[in-house]
């Protein structure tokens, strides 16, 4: 999908704002504190219903407001396209053209995004759960009949978890054929996610490094490996053997939840012995990996959200990376100006917006009405 238009109100800090898009760079440029990050969130909580930056709706809402709107205009396969997502408290609506989805998830795929953002950091540096979720995540960008195998299988942990907790280590006859059902449901589940995330690992490497050797200018090594919390032919035979254990800690300790994934930059760990330029480089590397990997599956590339990422970048790699963008569309958030080499389609500019399209009068100016 194509974003053409997108408003907002009362989503954090915009009262109330209305931009229009390039179908190419659009640069999006103002001081720190002005909501340029805001507005990114907002295109990323349409397309995965929530935010990237990891907080609940109330930290959506405009200061003492009880709901926040975003709408976007935009054209999938030559048609048009409106969504429109009501936040409140705890919950969210959507409409799609008008027309209610009886489910949210039923949105996901209609708007595939890439984001990027300073916080990407945490895919080398924090616990494995990041690195999780960054497959899962890519795994619903691929194809959105994955995240029912996702959420079933959270749901059946949750399930599980709940049992063995109840249980306090001694199990009656009815709760132990509860935990034989849940079992065989958590192995089906499990090892299909293994299955994929394995081999979404496998297709994504090697445009990883072929991402990092153009990013950094120099040819790198950047191997990846998974590593299952459970070992054999099959999950349940390691779930089965577990039990005692799980009971006696009242968590279950064997599955994709538990599962590792680790990086290699010239057979360095990325997480404790690679340089932060590193670590940032191949964090960029495995977002753009991902964005081509979508485009070359679903036919169409994600938009591809920039976060303020020249700051976090040394000039060398911010050239690079801005003159080898994908095509398709990308928005960039900058506290400063791009470098002369770089000429973005239009320019938005924070707080007041002139949106002039390059070689072109300046045809619109959008007022943006901010708490500061």
């Amino acid at each position: 999908m194509k974003l053409h238009q997108i408003w907002l109100t009362d989503f954090r800090s915009h009262a109330d704002l209305s931009l229009t898009f390039s179908e190419g760079l659009t640069a999006v440029i103002g001081p720190n504190g002005s909501g340029k990050t805001n507005l990114l969130e907002a295109i990323g909580v349409l397309s995965r219903l929530r935010s990237f930056r990891g907080v609940s709706n109330d930290r959506l809402l405009r200061r003492e407001q009880p709901r926040a709107i975003v709408r976007a205009q935009g054209e999938r396969d030559g048609r048009d396209v409106l969504i429109e997502l009501e936040l409140s408290s705890g919950r969210s609506t959507v409409f799609v053209n008008k027309q209610r989805l009886p489910r949210n998830r039923d949105l996901l795929g209609a708007l595939r995004v890439t984001v990027f953002a300073p916080d990407d950091l945490s895919l080398l540096k924090d616990g494995p759960s990041v690195r999780r979720e960054y497959l899962d995540d890519l795994l619903i960008a691929l194809d959105t009949r994955n995240d029912a195998v996702i959420a079933d299988y959270a749901r059946v942990v949750k399930q599980r978890n709940t049992l063995l907790k109840q249980a306090k280590g001694r199990l009656d006859d009815a709760a132990e054929l509860t935990l034989d059902v849940y079992d065989t449901q958590l192995s089906a589940l499990g090892e299909r996610l293994t299955y994929l995330r394995e081999h979404v690992l496998s297709a994504l490497m090697p445009r990883v490094a072929n991402a990092y050797t153009m990013l950094a200018g120099t040819e790198c090594s950047v191997v990846a490996s998974y590593r299952r919390s459970w070992e054999g032919d099959g999950m349940l035979e390691a779930v089965q053997e577990a039990r005692a254990q799980d009971l006696a800690r009242s968590t279950t300790s064997m599955g994709p939840h538990r599962d590792e994934v680790s990086l290699r930059i010239d057979e360095f760990d990325s997480r404790t012995e690679a340089s932060q330029g590193e670590q940032r480089t191949l964090a960029l590397a495995l977002r753009f990996a991902g964005h081509e990997l979508v485009t070359e599956h679903v036919k169409e590339p994600p938009l591809l959200l920039l976060d303020d990422v020249l700051s976090e970048l040394d000039e060398a790699r911010a050239t690079a990376l801005l003159t080898n963008l994908p095509v398709g569309q990308t928005l960039i958030t900058s506290a400063t100006e791009l470098p002369a080499s770089v000429r973005p389609d239009a320019i938005v500019r924070f707080p007041i917006i002139n949106l002039t399209t390059l070689d072109t009068e300046p045809d619109q100016v959008v007022e943006v009405l901010t708490d500061g």
